[in-house]
């Protein structure tokens, strides 16, 4: 959540007041008050409005806006000491950690790899409370500027699979090279 805001500071500052005001009254608090990482938040108005206004308002409503979110919180998230845990590691490491990591983010959630190769890895979304394409797009986004930071290139994420849509599981196809 803290990287929602900076992403429009960073990339839109000139309308941060807009998106910031086009906010329901407890989004727009969420998105203006410190965030504690104590507190817990509801998904709607933590992540999913906030980011669907970035869509609407930067993206001409497409999801797109939520994948570029979920890049800039990569950077955000993975810079000093951590950055050179990533850079060292593999990117299979990686992927695994993001894993362990998920269902500290999102309660009650479960996210595994099931398939991994040397330039590829396929992880997925069996458990989570809120399915959102949204916030779906932002992890995806999220693989990939992580894969890109650990050193990868030419890399491709997509999602083949969607709780959101219906499917038993969300999917992520991660290749690099």
């Amino acid at each position: 959540m803290r990287p929602t805001p900076l992403f429009i500071r960073q990339r839109f500052k000139d309308r941060f007041d807009e998106w910031l005001d086009g906010l329901s009254g407890i989004s727009r608090k969420i998105m203006s008050d410190k965030i504690t990482t104590e507190a817990w938040y509801a998904l709607d108005e933590a992540m999913i409005e906030p980011t669907a206004k970035i869509c609407d308002l930067f993206f001409a409503g497409e999801k797109k806006g939520a994948w570029e979110v979920g890049r800039f919180s990569a950077d955000y998230s993975l810079w000093g000491l951590y950055r050179l845990f990533v850079k060292i590691g593999s990117p299979l490491h990686l992927v695994e950690k993001a894993t362990q990591v998920f269902s500290t983010y999102y309660r009650p959630s479960r996210m595994e790899i099931t398939e991994r190769g040397r330039n590829h890895a396929v992880a997925r979304i069996l458990e989570f409370s809120e399915p959102n394409e949204l916030v779906e797009m932002r992890i995806g986004g999220w693989i990939e500027r992580a894969l890109e930071i650990s050193g990868c290139t030419d890399v491709q994420s997509d999602i083949t699979h969607s709780l959101a849509r219906g499917d038993p599981y969300t999917q992520f196809i991660s290749e690099w090279k």
